[in-house]
């Protein structure tokens, strides 16, 4: 079965979509199912090696995306990537920020540079990305949509996560501050609070952080309620139906999209 094959609904047909971090993981499943909807896309990231093959892979598969060589912990190539989009394609009608940090260091033992890498990348990049898409749709007094990939760990998380957890709670307020400041320009604004999910990313964190195996994935599978970690593509469905017409009014909205239950005790 093709990248195009998978029943599209044409949810995002004509509308242009910006995934920043969109070259691998979360991110690319997202570029992939927004363009079996019918978007035009650009990915974000830092290497254009994985970038321009993902491009190439879409545009096999009859898609139309753009790469853009951004890093997004730096506030201007990050609002400088909404401004390429813009430029390419004359507007820019739905963001999604995937794009994230999760070195670890907890309470006692992170840096104030490991801090602030965090910080620029995990809320810092999404912000002013935000800023430049915002201010396409409201100088087009045009409808758009936004959706930022947080965490569940943003409720709390682990003692480890500590400068990811301060930056990605951020992201969460952030995310329902814009949504309330412009829903009367009709742009909605969710976040997603996803949880283990498998991707590359993960893999190289479990073996450099955790010591893992290659096994570590049915290790963890065994040890949730699903039997099984999320996947990218289930969550990259659901990103397009946040950023479609289909989500309806929902704004403002962090949703958490997770196998265990905030509050939930044994």
């Amino acid at each position: 079965m093709g990248l195009l094959d998978n029943a599209p609904d044409g949810l995002l047909d004509g509308k242009v979509v910006l995934v920043n971090g969109g070259t691998q993981g979360v991110g690319a499943a997202i570029a992939r199912a927004a363009v079996r909807e019918g978007a035009v896309v650009a990915v974000t990231g830092r290497r254009p090696e994985p970038g321009e093959a993902l491009v190439a892979e879409l545009a096999a598969a009859g898609g139309k995306a753009l790469f853009v060589r951004a890093d997004l912990a730096d506030a201007e190539q990050a609002k400088g990537s909404v401004a390429r989009v813009v430029e390419a394609y004359g507007r820019i009608d739905c963001l999604v920020n995937s794009a994230g940090l999760t070195s670890r260091g907890t309470l006692l033992d992170t840096t104030p540079e490991l801090f602030d890498q965090h910080i620029a990348i995990n809320l810092k990049g999404p912000f002013f990305a935000m800023q430049a898409a915002v201010a396409d749709m409201v100088a087009r007094q045009a409808p758009g949509t936004i959706v930022n990939i947080i965490t569940s760990s943003a409720h709390g998380g682990q003692p480890f996560l500590a400068p990811y957890v301060a930056a990605k709670a951020g992201l969460a307020g952030l995310t329902r501050n814009a949504a309330h400041a412009h829903r009367w320009d009709r742009i909605r604004i969710n976040g997603l609070n996803i949880g283990w999910t498998a991707t590359e990313g993960e893999d190289a964190t479990q073996k450099t952080f955790h010591g893992a195996g290659d096994d570590w994935r049915e290790q963890a599978a065994a040890k949730l309620p699903m039997g099984r970690l999320g996947q990218p593509d289930e969550i990259a469905d659901f990103v397009v139906f946040l950023l479609s017409d289909r989500s309806g009014v929902v704004t403002g909205s962090v949703i958490d999209w997770d196998q265990n239950v905030l509050g939930g005790l044994d």
